[in-house]
């Protein structure tokens, strides 16, 4: 009885194919994980980032967006929002 335990727990202990395959799946998942989030926090960075690029190699001048400022409370009118441009100069 003795050696039918030691010979499973030696079988189980070379048998690591299934938990490293357990492992590399979780890496994935969290690598993956850390990709989406980065894109999330920084995609409208990259966008604008890449219009400028762009339009810098089309010879032009890029301007970048403004978000609209809304009227205060004292009665200052507030700014309506500027779409980003490339014009060339």
């Amino acid at each position: 009885m003795l050696a039918f335990f030691s010979n499973t727990a030696a079988r189980v202990r070379r048998d690591e194919k299934g938990a490293t395959a357990v492992e590399y799946g979780i890496m994935v998942a969290l690598i993956a994980v850390v990709i989406i989030a980065a894109v999330t926090l920084i995609g409208g960075n990259l966008k604008g980032t890449f219009e400028s690029v762009g339009c810098s190699v089309k010879g032009g001048t890029y301007t970048a967006a403004k978000d609209a400022v809304p009227a205060g409370s004292d009665g200052t009118g507030g700014s309506a929002a500027v779409a980003s441009s490339c014009s060339k100069a």
